[in-house]
């Protein structure tokens, strides 16, 4: 457990380390390329281990130098003995590497910790059994373990459905290019967390592969394209820049960020917009971002597209004025936890009325107290949390080292704040 001292004065430059999702994805994409890549500011964490290890199980040289990885990719040519990957928590490696495991020949079974066997893969399994794959779900249940035997991926259509998860959509794309054919990709209603494919597609781009994007609904990847050796830099990470922001945003202080480039695809960005409509001022750079908090207001919006940052919103929220409606969110009791449910709970431990809906919560801001946080072993239920201590005394948060899962040096980057 830890306990949050309140800041006198919030007044800081902090940098952040790279982004998670452009991480697991150059990781992929380098893996694949027939050479070496050098990947610049990458992000270790438990997450971009879990898909770095699991790019190891299928035969890439991996190195680790600091904050920069280099990747001896196999030219596609994964190792075809059988293997068993442990995820851990990781749900972007569990989506990723299960979409990989198709361009190898032979059996893999990819596992995860107890949450993770509780969270959704089956549309990606029926999208890999449309591409000419055999997945499915050792339990017979839709969830992890997962069977992946392969002979390779054939390529032709595929429909997959985006409302749980963008990421069964970003794994077919990922390895679509080492199709014996064509493949195109058609998404079937709704597609959740829109800008994480754009990530996808940009770092495709990067690594030299052309994807036809037709306005979201299909993607058209030609077969013989290959992925080329880069030496790419991994921009900041928005969601990780998403806690500091909000600690200006409820201390009232002010906050900069040098190293996040604010006109990416990262979707993430987005809540820059969003502490502007609460009341913020926010002076956005070549090199960076700054924000200056004001006096916070409640707003109405939809959050499908940056989910991973509700429960930094709905902190943020619990100390504007008036209530917050957030909506369209009810993927995120997919999660590390039930956010909707955990959120609800330790708000109104410390003393802010919730309305927990289905698919989202409403937050009637107020004077939040001090209380004792439970995590659920959820890195972002402790970031968010974190933050309110900076503005109110008597927040403990429990399970701290949570964040490593996805930020190792939240802690220590916290402290630059006093």
């Amino acid at each position: 457990m830890i306990e949050i001292k309140p800041l006198r004065l919030c007044d800081a430059v902090i940098a952040i380390p790279g982004s998670k999702s452009y991480t697991h994805r150059a990781l992929i994409l380098s893996s694949l390329a027939d050479g070496e890549s050098l990947l610049t500011h990458a992000l270790r964490c438990e997450d971009t281990e879990r898909t770095a290890q699991g790019l190891v199980n299928f035969g890439v040289e991996i190195f680790w130098e600091g904050n920069d990885v280099r990747v001896l990719g196999t030219g596609g040519k994964l190792k075809g003995s059988g293997d068993r990957i442990d995820v851990g928590n990781s749900g972007t490696s569990m989506r990723f590497l299960t979409a990989l495991a198709a361009l190898k020949r032979g059996v893999t079974v990819l596992d995860g910790n107890e949450r993770m066997r509780k969270r959704p893969i089956r549309e990606l399994l029926v999208g890999l059994g449309e591409l000419g794959v055999r997945a499915y779900s050792q339990n017979e249940n839709d969830f992890p373990p997962v069977v992946v035997e392969s002979e390779g991926l054939h390529g032709g259509p595929a429909r997959i459905k985006g409302e749980e998860s963008s990421q069964f959509l970003s794994g077919l794309l990922l390895v679509a290019p080492y199709a014996q054919k064509d493949v195109t990709l058609q998404v079937a209603g709704s597609l959740a967390s829109k800008p994480y494919v754009d990530i996808t597609l940009d770092v495709m781009s990067a690594f030299g592969v052309e994807v036809r994007n037709r306005r979201y609904r299909s993607f058209f990847i030609q077969a013989g394209q290959r992925y080329l050796p880069q030496q790419y830099r991994i921009e900041g990470d928005a969601s990780n820049a998403s806690y500091f922001f909000s600690a200006a945003a409820v201390c009232r202080g002010r906050v900069e960020i040098r190293n996040l480039n604010p006109v990416g695809f990262q979707g993430d960005l987005g809540f820059l917009g969003i502490l502007e409509r609460m009341g913020c001022r926010v002076n956005r750079r070549s090199d960076g971002v700054e924000v200056q908090g004001g006096e916070l207001q409640g707003i109405e919006i939809d959050m499908n597209e940056m989910p991973d940052l509700v429960p930094t919103l709905a902190v943020t929220a619990a100390f504007a004025q008036g209530r917050t409606a957030i909506q369209n969110i009810r993927h995120l009791r997919l999660k590390e936890s039930d956010r909707i449910h955990a959120l609800t709970t330790e708000l109104c431990k410390m003393g802010i009325r919730v309305d927990e809906r289905k698919d989202g919560l409403e937050i009637e801001g107020g004077k939040p107290h001090g209380a004792e946080i439970e995590t659920y072993d959820d890195h972002r239920m402790a970031m968010s949390f974190a933050i309110a201590g900076l503005a109110v005394p008597g927040i403990r948060i429990l399970g701290e080292r949570c964040v490593d899962k996805s930020f190792p040096e939240f802690w220590e980057t916290l402290r630059k704040l006093y």
